[in-house]
C-alpha cells in the first residue's frame, strides 16, 4: 500500500532583469505548480504572474484549489521578482496545510530594505512576511541544513514532508520539478505589455 504524501509544489520561472522605477514596463513569467505523489507527477498547472505584482497568490488558488493534497510546498515566500505570496491566505482558500521552503536562510532585513527602497506598498508586502513567523532549520541526513516557515501545520509534519520529498536532493522533488517546467517555459510568458498607468496586480 503506497501512503506516499501528495504534495504541491510551486516555482517561477526566469525573466529578463530590469530596472525598478525606471523601466515602466509590465513584464510577466511563468507560475508552475505541480502535483507529486513521491517521485511520481500526478498534475501540473501552469499561470502567467506579474514580475513584481501581487497576483501570484491568485494564481496559486486557482490552480490548487480544485487538487486533492496533503500539504503545499512554495519554493520561497515570492515569485517573479517581489510577487510576495499572501501564504495565510493560500491555505484558507485551500485548506492545505503550506510550507514555505528555502535552501539558504532568509535575510529579512535585506528583504524589508529593499521593499522599502522600491515599492510604495512595501507595508502590504512585508505584512505577509511577517505573517509567516518563525523561521524552521530541518538538516536532513546527507544534505546541507535547509529552512521553512509554516502556515496551518505543525513543524513535525512539515519535517515530516520535506524529509519524504527529500528525493534526489534537499530540495523537494515537487519544487525541484515545478521548477524545471517553469523555467523551461519562461519564454512563453515574457512578453512585455504595454504600461498602462498602473501598477501591477
Amino acid at each position: 500500500m503506497n501512503t506516499s504524501l501528495t504534495v504541491a509544489g510551486v516555482q517561477d520561472g526566469s525573466f529578463e532583469p530590469f530596472r525598478r522605477g525606471i523601466d515602466s514596463s509590465i513584464q510577466y513569467t511563468s507560475l508552475c505548480c505541480t502535483c507529486l505523489q513521491a517521485e511520481k507527477v500526478r498534475d501540473v498547472g501552469l499561470a502567467r504572474v506579474t514580475v513584481d505584482g501581487l497576483d501570484s497568490t491568485v494564481n496559486i488558488v486557482n490552480i490548487l484549489g480544485s487538487w486533492m493534497l496533503d500539504a503545499i510546498i512554495l519554493g520561497g515566500a515570492t515569485f517573479a521578482g517581489f510577487n510576495v505570496v499572501d501564504v495565510e491566505n493560500v491555505y484558507n482558500e485551500t485548506g492545505t496545510p503550506v510550507i514555505v521552503f528555502s535552501a539558504e536562510k532568509p535575510d529579512m532585513d535585506s528583504t524589508l530594505e529593499a521593499l522599502r527602497k522600491h515599492f510604495p506598498d512595501w507595508r502590504q508586502r512585508w505584512s505577509r512576511y511577517e505573517a509567516l513567523g518563525e523561521i524552521h532549520s530541518l538538516r536532513i541526513t546527507g544534505y546541507p541544513e535547509i529552512y521553512f516557515e509554516i502556515m496551518g501545520c505543525s513543524k513535525q509534519f512539515a519535517e515530516k514532508v520535506l524529509k519524504e520529498q527529500a528525493i534526489t536532493g534537499r530540495v523537494p522533488e515537487a519544487v525541484r520539478v515545478a521548477n524545471l517546467i517553469a523555467k523551461g517555459v519562461s519564454s512563453i510568458f515574457q512578453g512585455q505589455a504595454e504600461y498602462a498607468g498602473d501598477s501591477p496586480s
